[in-house]
């Protein structure tokens, strides 16, 4: 799929959703399919104004937050970091190396079991997109 294909693809699931396409909103979904990783809210802010000079920081922020409740991005902690954003359309989970910083997405059903087992022992219901494992790749082995 093309970049073109998945911005409007992202961009009609936010319509979907009920999401207003501000000039913010499509600046932020635009560099978020163009960042080929995932990026920190600073990364994405230097990305967006770059563009779109007038778009402050707060702003970024609050459409974060906002295209994170509608379900278009999602963030996660690699780590000890700062929290990372990517695009919901591609939903992964991930592995990050504590000694290379190596990051591994891996399908989303590789927890399923796991969910299951939380689910059923404690009734818990886990959201693993929101964190990563934390281990050794294979090289840092």
């Amino acid at each position: 799929m093309s970049d073109a294909e998945r911005l409007d693809g992202i961009l009609a699931m936010l319509r979907e959703r009920g999401g207003r396409l501000t000039t913010a909103r499509r600046a932020i979904i635009t560099a978020l399919v163009g960042s080929r990783s995932h990026v920190t809210a600073d990364e994405l802010s230097a990305t967006v104004r770059a563009a779109h000079p007038d778009v402050h920081l707060t702003t970024i922020y609050r459409c974060l937050d906002t295209l994170e409740e509608i379900g278009v991005v999602d963030h996660v902690h690699l780590g000890h970091g700062r929290a990372v954003y990517h695009l919901n359309d591609e939903i992964h989970q991930h592995l990050v190396c504590e000694r290379c910083q190596a990051v591994v997405e891996v399908p989303d059903s590789l927890f399923d079991d796991l969910a299951a087992r939380v689910k059923g022992r404690y009734g818990f219901t886990i959201r693993p997109h929101h964190f990563a494992v934390l281990g050794r790749c294979a090289a840092c082995q």
